[in-house]
């Protein structure tokens, strides 16, 4: 076992408003894990090889981004957060998401879900581009990803703090007593966040191995009082990143794991249980083939961008320096696309932006999505559907 167990009483509250039973006094069982700084344990050689696969198919996904493919790059990130949050029970689909995320920027409200995980999105975008930059990660930055990710949500007070109170999974809401698994007492956080920084700054792990095992101590540690599992995924990417891993693309390993929650939350036990090498297989499994996933999208959404262009060429055969080139260029980044951020991604003018949105209208590039003046999108045709074949795991 990677910790120890310690024995805490829960205080008699006749003022709770529960069932009786819920009020008495129990006891119940904490779990406080090991440091993990110093981990080192041999791996047997064939989990050794399958850490070498995932790591080289993570590096082939990775050795086709170019400048150019960054607008790819944003599309897979938040294929990966809509799937963080997919296992979390926040279900929406990629064509409503896109549609809301429309709405927000026009000012309309959306819905709570919707707000959660595009919240989840910029958490993600927060944690792979900025704060796997910082010179060493310290309990600010686990604090600041968990701020952008709750900000939003229904219980937003609890955004950006680190718990002082007992949490637990399962069982009951008014007491840990029974709960299938109880974190470390509030008291005993600070000092596991600190062996988990430190942990995330180190190198004498493969990339894949580290971020599965700060991956499951942070998961094991439960530090926030909600949102635990999308912040502990976002912190495998800020690992992948920081290694030198994923410098451009990530890995959408929660589409992967959301498609077998079960086994994801077997694979956390069996680690918290002394059976790191398990848990490192699947988490490495889940890797390659999330990276195979993302190759064969990538190359599905750039066989559909080559035959936007053979549509728009079909219907006007623009100048090559045409803005409306410069949109299909960046549309993938942007499923559904407003003349506001379609002028400011391609850096045209609006007047120039305007005309080549008619002209990808005109061409079926581009879709309306209402026939109104004012706050008007547009979907880029066919791209959702690829969106949502990867979501569910490639078909």
């Amino acid at each position: 076992m990677r910790g120890r167990y310690i024995t805490r009483t829960w205080q008699h509250d006749p003022s709770l408003y529960a069932p009786a039973k819920y009020r008495r006094a129990c006891r119940y069982d904490a779990f406080v894990p090991d440091r993990i700084a110093e981990f080192d344990e041999p791996l047997p050689i064939e989990i050794a090889g399958i850490v070498s696969d995932a790591e080289a198919a993570i590096r082939s996904l990775n050795d086709r981004a170019r400048p150019a493919l960054r607008p790819l790059a944003r599309l897979l990130l938040r294929a990966e957060s809509i799937a963080s949050s997919k296992v979390e029970g926040l279900q929406t689909d990629a064509r409503s998401l896109a549609r809301a995320e429309v709405s927000g920027e026009t000012g309309r409200n959306v819905g709570p879900v919707v707000a959660e995980v595009l919240a989840n999105i910029d958490a993600m975008e927060l944690a792979v581009e900025e704060t796997s930059a910082a010179p060493s990660i310290t309990l600010e930055h686990l604090v600041e990803v968990h701020a952008a990710l709750m900000g939003n949500a229904p219980n937003s007070a609890i955004a950006g703090r680190v718990r002082e109170v007992q949490n637990w999974i399962g069982g009951n809401d008014y007491n840990p007593c029974g709960a299938a698994f109880v974190p470390p007492p509030p008291e005993e956080v600070p000092r596991l966040l600190a062996d988990l920084c430190e942990t995330v700054d180190a190198d004498h792990l493969p990339p894949l191995v580290q971020a599965a095992i700060v991956h499951a101590q942070f998961e094991t540690i439960h530090p926030f009082e909600d949102g635990n599992g999308r912040t502990g995924r976002a912190l495998i990417h800020i690992v992948l990143r920081r290694r030198g891993l994923a410098p451009s693309y990530v890995p959408p390993i929660s589409v992967v794991l959301a498609g077998d929650r079960e086994r994801y939350i077997d694979g956390l036990t069996e680690f918290r249980e002394g059976e790191a090498a398990g848990w490192i297989a699947h988490f490495c499994a889940a890797a390659a083939r999330s990276a195979g996933l993302a190759e064969r999208y990538l190359s599905a959404v750039e066989d559909l961008q080559d035959r936007w262009r053979e549509r728009l060429r079909g219907q006007i055969a623009p100048r090559s320096d045409a803005a409306a080139w410069a949109v299909i260029d960046q549309m993938p980044g942007h499923p559904v696309i407003t003349l506001p951020v379609a002028t400011a991604v391609t850096g045209r003018s609006k007047s120039s932006t305007a005309v080549a949105i008619d002209q990808l209208v005109d061409a079926g590039v581009l879709v309306p999505l209402s026939t109104a003046r004012r706050n008007r999108a547009w979907e880029a045709d066919g791209l959702l559907d690829l969106l949502t074949d990867l979501e569910g795991g490639g078909g």
